[in-house]
């Protein structure tokens, strides 16, 4: 399996490929030479896993140029220098481990997790999006990213299918809630809740399949409800790779009605994401793609019922 720092210069290198393409451009293993002077067969070694940097300031250089021609931001560099050298807690370089890593370089602030991976999901022919979650408020947010990719014609797909499976309307939740039992301010949570839920169904639904009319894509969006409330998220794109983030528990407080009130809540958008991805076969990783297809069209064909997204 590729170590997260192999993981994460793959991605990044695909990330520069697609805008570099949408721009009649190309990325190969001479032309980021030319650019940096490190070596193609280093390159190469890098691009394909078979061999991790030891040079951090050469790695970090291209890590840059590829920033640079994918559009993203200048890199995190103490991030990318902790995966070239990995260290333990006293400070000093790791030695080999046998354990399965789950580095915290693997996960990601769910946003920006999210909307990167839906970025370069968009770049496909036909992308399939699969979506648990709460409010769709995450979903929503980091779906203006590729739209505007679209739109700026850096991408093209040929089909978009979109399903969400969100809680239903009709059921007690766990989150929002009161602290302290209260009947009025759960329905007042509630109501605010589900306004929330639909705007941002309505959102994805209006701006995806405003794109038949405006750049002849076939677009599939449906959202479904599960009589549960959801305590984790899980994205899935493209049938390869899964994004999953618990949905953690916090007290909060605002005033609701012109009144003080704390109750609690889960802050998704805020939360850590772990990515998986089905390149290795027969992996972990892989292993837990399939399940959560299998799992999430389990819940779709059973217990969801069509999802009425008007308040």
């Amino acid at each position: 399996m590729a170590s997260p720092t192999m993981r994460a210069f793959s991605d990044l290198w695909d990330a520069a490929r697609t805008r570099r393409a949408a721009a009649g451009s190309r990325v190969t293993l001479h032309g980021v030479r030319k650019e940096t002077g490190v070596p193609v067969a280093t390159l190469s070694d890098w691009r394909t896993g078979h061999h991790a940097p030891r040079d951090a300031d050469r790695f970090l250089e291209v890590v840059r140029l590829l920033c640079q021609w994918a559009e993203l931001p200048a890199p995190d560099v103490r991030e990318w220098i902790q995966l070239v050298e990995p260290r333990n807690n006293s400070g000093a370089p790791k030695g080999h481990s046998t354990n399965n890593s789950t580095d915290s370089t693997l996960w990601t602030t769910s946003m920006v997790g999210l909307a990167d991976r839906l970025s370069l999901g968009f770049s496909e022919r036909h992308v399939e999006v699969d979506a648990l979650c709460l409010t769709g408020q995450s979903l929503s947010l980091a779906a203006a990213r590729p739209l505007q990719d679209i739109h700026a014609g850096r991408v093209l797909p040929e089909k978009v299918s979109l399903r969400v499976l969100v809680p239903s309307r009709d059921i007690n939740l766990a989150f929002p809630v009161p602290v302290e039992a209260d009947y009025d301010i759960s329905d007042q949570l509630h109501r605010r809740w589900l306004m929330r839920r639909n705007a941002h169904a309505q959102s994805l639904r209006t701006s995806l399949e405003s794109l038949r009319s405006t750049h002849g894509i076939d677009v599939d969006v449906r959202f479904r409800a599960v009589p549960f409330t959801p305590v984790v998220e899980l994205y899935l794109i493209n049938g390869s790779e899964a994004l999953f983030s618990y949905c953690v528990a916090t007290r909060r407080g605002e005033d609701i009605d012109g009144q003080p009130r704390e109750f609690f809540d889960v802050m998704t958008e805020l939360s850590l994401q772990r990515r998986f991805t089905s390149d290795t076969a027969g992996s972990a990783d892989a292993a837990f793609v399939e399940q959560s297809h299998l799992w999430f069209n389990a819940l779709w064909e059973t217990v969801s019922t069509e999802a009425v997204t008007t308040n």
